[in-house]
């Protein structure tokens, strides 16, 4: 029977990490060419990022070192998930004494435990994490490894039912509805009207005309979003929706979605009437705030969707904002105002276990702000 004695760097490292996971809600990230370090992420904590490292340093040399190994793993992070800034806390747990932790790098905080009553009386690291004087382990041997393994199994479990709460594959009713009311009206503007593409059938469905709006039919806002102008334009847009819809409405929930799809779309009629005086019609507006809203969501799980943002969804909105500003024919006033109160409205309404209180507050105060903005340069200025 083998039998593994553990020294004190390694309970006190297998006690840090079960506080910062099972308390403070980090995850273990791995990180390549490690040894005898653990790196933990949490991207809305007080530091983006904690690595815990028992390895031996024994002068300033290798201390710095360590420290340009540190900012290598931290760029590493930035580009995975289109972070800035990534602050980053250093905790070591085997310094020697003659090794004086000063003139750090920006972004870097490092700083240096023999033991747990250290730590629990640090009043740095209490004012930043107060519950750990109570809530960190103070076991030793198997008790510690069986109280460890346990509680981190249990939180392991509940971030995966929550991971699977949200990504799930959910049945999409909103998108579907939306496509079938658009294709309805499409229908609708041949068999009551002269086509997709006359002037009056247009306006008499609900066109976006920035006189009509003045003179008080703003209703046209919400309706110019079902109406398409030509089969190729109706085709186009209902196979965006289809794509990006039916995987946001998974994400957001039918509720969130639908107000996400539709305030996006009216922002986007507002922001055309404002900026000119054209006929505009269709879902184009919608589905950028779609985009936007995509923006918001994956930002807050950049782990898991760090890569489908940078390879897909902004290539996508700048290629076709640049489609949008070199062709004719192109409202890219709708698309912009869309993909703006996309990512605001998603704000706004936040994203469960997410979103914090004072960012829905601050979401919901822009989006009014310029709400009001642009409804006074449509009908005051």
């Amino acid at each position: 029977m083998n039998f593994t004695i553990l020294n004190r760097n390694d309970e006190i490292l297998m006690a840090l990490v079960h506080y910062f996971i099972t308390e403070e809600n980090y995850s273990p990230i791995m990180v390549r060419g490690t040894k005898d370090e653990i790196w933990l992420e949490n991207v809305d904590g007080p530091y983006r990022i904690i690595r815990i490292n028992s390895n031996y340093i024994h002068n300033k040399e290798q201390f710095n070192f360590d420290i340009t190994k540190t900012k290598n793993v931290m760029n590493q992070i930035k580009k995975k998930t289109l972070s800035l800034n990534v602050n980053t806390l250093n905790i070591l747990l085997n310094v020697g004494d003659n090794v004086e932790i000063n003139d750090e790098p920006k972004n870097i905080s490092s700083i240096k435990f023999k033991d747990i009553k250290e730590i629990i009386e640090d009043k740095n690291l209490l004012a930043i994490f107060p519950n750990i004087k109570n809530k960190l382990l103070n076991k030793e041997g198997l008790d510690l490894i069986l109280n460890v393994t346990n509680d981190i199994n249990a939180k392991a479990i509940e971030n995966n039912r929550e991971f699977t709460r949200v990504f799930e594959p959910k049945k999409t009713i909103i998108t579907p509805i939306l496509i079938g009311i658009c294709i309805i009206v499409f229908i609708l503007m041949y068999i009551l009207g002269n086509g997709s593409e006359d002037i009056n059938t247009l306006l008499m469905f609900g066109a976006n005309y920035k006189p009509l709006i003045l003179e008080g039919q703003i209703w046209r806002f919400a309706t110019s979003i079902f109406l398409h102008i030509g089969i190729l334009h109706l085709l186009v847009n209902m196979y965006a929706l289809y794509i990006i819809g039916k995987q946001l409405e998974g994400f957001l929930g039918r509720t969130k979605y639908l107000l996400v799809f539709l305030g996006s779309g009216i922002l986007g009629s507002l922001l055309s009437a404002v900026v000119h005086n054209s006929i505009s019609a269709g879902a184009s507006g919608a589905i950028f705030g779609l985009l936007g809203s995509l923006l918001y969501f994956g930002y807050h799980y950049r782990l898991y969707l760090g890569s489908v943002l940078k390879s897909q969804v902004i290539p996508i909105i700048i290629i076709n904002l640049i489609i949008g500003f070199t062709l004719k024919g192109i409202d890219n006033f709708a698309h912009i105002g869309g993909l703006i109160g996309g990512y605001l409205i998603t704000c706004a309404l936040g994203i469960p276990g997410k979103s914090k209180k004072i960012e829905r507050i601050n979401g919901l105060v822009v989006l009014i702000l310029l709400v009001a903005f642009l409804s006074y340069m449509l009908f005051r200025y």
